[in-house]
């Protein structure tokens, strides 16, 4: 089987970014079945041994997310290092938001299959790395190596199944992508716990690596996509792959966000922000930026990101929307296990299964999504209402009292979950919309960018919420008792310290961990309402009109 990615389907016309302009009231809102030019369309051989093997990878993106959630802090308590758990999550984060990216452009010139390769292989090592770790430095390098696998499992199943389904098709199958990534999300919870205290936490990265097996055996028999070998170039010449490379912008962008996201998880958690060695990463970063910025508007090889993606009504609200429920998801997401272990007292493994009703309920938004898309193609609509029910479920957390009503721990953890499954296929097609097929896996590549500079932001601003509150609040409300510093390092570098504390201590110390959590979900849901205002500015084509493939 061979299929060709650059191939379009006949009778779609391309879009560009001010024809989303300026068609943006009246198309928005259009129902899908009205004018579709693909209404013939079907699944070409293979197609769903391809679904397989991309959603074996979806599925441990989600898992891979909500184990970690679930189980940093007995992971973190086990080498005496819970002042820097944050770190598990950040480092992982860090390496997949500075090579996600690459995999949009490098797939369109290196080709799917061996981009695909790239992100499996190297996720599958890296988790067998975390599993063999036996000190928190290796285990921190592992998780950083998982990243940058990581950072293309999602992203490298748009762009196939971009070039495998019609755009106006492709809403149910971004739902049900969602709901592989959002299952992987289920798992992860109900099992991470339970895994821990049974055999232990390395299982929990030693199980992923039979399934990225799996998907790398399928991808390599059932995916046939071509390299493309040569290229254009303006003055008609054609010119070789490693031409098109543009090698310094793929350097400048790593390093200068690797560089921001290390000042900005060292800030405020182990070093104070005043710190040369917090502000000197953050000011290269942004040196660094301003250069790949001018690198990228004068290089002769394909940008990275193509600087007519980011300007114009549309494309600037969008990302403001996209990085902001990035923030808000992880936020959230980081803290949820933290307030079930501090202040319920729950186990890991009933913490981990307390997380599975809101994780239920992020493919069933998804699910949502995709049919409102579908049907009627309501891009901005899905955008709207996913990020105004994210920040009322933050809210709704946000207002939970320390000693509150057992059910109110289920059913309010429920909106903010079910608002992220609608929002983010919703900002995913909404910018694909403004751009013609062709620079598809570049344009879904940005977004998914986008999101996880968000998601890092989101996990260093309540890391840092937290660790400033434990700072302050613990001297303060442990001064009489013998030995307060020496129990206060222990409370910082181990969750497991507070429940073997008497009883008036422990629930002083879990007092400063609920306003440092409560605090925490505040951010998210100021994140939250960011993106519900600049989400009523993403007026823009809906599916029926949509450009490209």
């Amino acid at each position: 089987m061979a299929l060709d990615p650059n191939k379009s389907v006949p009778g779609v016309m391309p879009t560009h970014e001010n024809e989303a302009e300026r068609s943006a009231q009246e198309s928005e809102e259009q129902p899908l079945l009205r004018s579709d030019p693909v209404p013939t369309w079907r699944p070409p051989p293979g197609f769903l041994l391809i679904q397989i093997a991309i959603m074996a990878n979806v599925f441990l993106g989600g898992f891979d997310g909500t184990i970690t959630a679930s189980t940093y802090a007995v992971i973190s308590s086990e080498f005496n290092a819970a002042n820097t758990a944050s770190w598990l999550t950040t480092s992982y984060l860090i390496t997949s938001t500075a090579f996600q990216p690459l995999y949009g452009r490098f797939s369109d010139i290196l080709g799917r299959r061996s981009c695909f390769f790239t992100a499996t292989i190297t996720f599958m090592i890296g988790c067998l790395g975390c599993a063999v770790a036996r000190d928190v430095i290796f285990l921190n390098m592992m998780r950083a190596l998982t990243g940058i696998g990581g950072g293309g499992l999602m992203t490298m199943a748009t762009i196939i199944n971009s070039d495998l389904i019609p755009f106006r098709r492709r809403g149910m199958y971004q739902a049900i992508q969602n709901v592989s990534y959002g299952f992987g999300a289920i798992c992860g919870a109900s099992f991470g716990g339970a895994i821990v205290d049974s055999i232990g936490w390395r299982w929990c990265f030693l199980l992923q690596v039979p399934v990225s097996l799996f998907a790398l055996v399928m991808g390599y028999i059932v995916l046939k996509f071509p390299a493309q070998n040569t290229h254009s170039s303006p003055d008609g010449q054609k010119r070789g792959i490693w031409h098109q490379i543009d090698v310094l912008g793929a350097c400048l962008l790593i390093l200068a966000l690797s560089a921001q996201l290390v000042g900005l998880s060292l800030g405020g958690n182990i070093l104070p922000w005043t710190h040369m060695w917090v502000i000197l990463p953050l000011v290269f970063s942004l040196v660094l930026l301003v250069a790949f910025v001018a690198v990228e508007a004068k290089t002769t090889a394909a940008p990275l990101i193509p600087l007519k993606m980011l300007r114009g009504q549309l494309a600037v609200s969008t990302q403001i929307a996209n990085v902001c429920v990035g923030m808000a998801a992880y936020a959230y997401l980081f803290t949820l296990p933290l307030m079930f272990q501090v202040i319920l007292l729950d186990s890991p493994s009933k913490a981990g299964t307390r997380l599975v009703i809101p994780c239920l309920f992020t493919p069933l938004g998804g699910l949502v999504a995709g049919i409102v898309m579908s049907r009627w193609g309501k891009l901005a609509s899905i955008v709207r209402v996913g990020a105004a029910l994210m920040f009322v479920g933050n809210l709704l957390v946000m207002l939970l009292r320390f000693n509150d009503s057992a059910w109110k721990y289920f059913v309010y953890v429920i909106p903010a979950n079910l608002g992220q499954g609608m929002v983010y296929p919703g900002i995913l097609f909404t910018f694909l919309a403004a751009f013609d097929h062709t620079d598809h896996a570049v344009s879904a590549s940005t977004v998914y960018l986008i999101r996880s500079l968000g998601t890092v932001w989101g996990v260093a601003v309540t890391s840092t919420i937290m660790q400033n509150t434990l700072n302050s609040g613990l001297g303060e409300a442990l001064s009489g008792i013998p030995d307060k510093w020496k129990v206060i390092d222990e409370i910082r570098h181990s969750v497991s310290a507070i429940y073997d504390l008497p009883p008036d201590v422990q629930m002083a110390a879990r007092l400063v961990y609920y306003r440092g959590i409560r605090l925490s979900f505040m951010a998210s849901a100021i994140f939250a309402f960011i993106a519900t205002v600049a989400a009523i500015f993403t007026r823009g084509k809906g599916l029926e009109r949509a450009g490209g493939k």
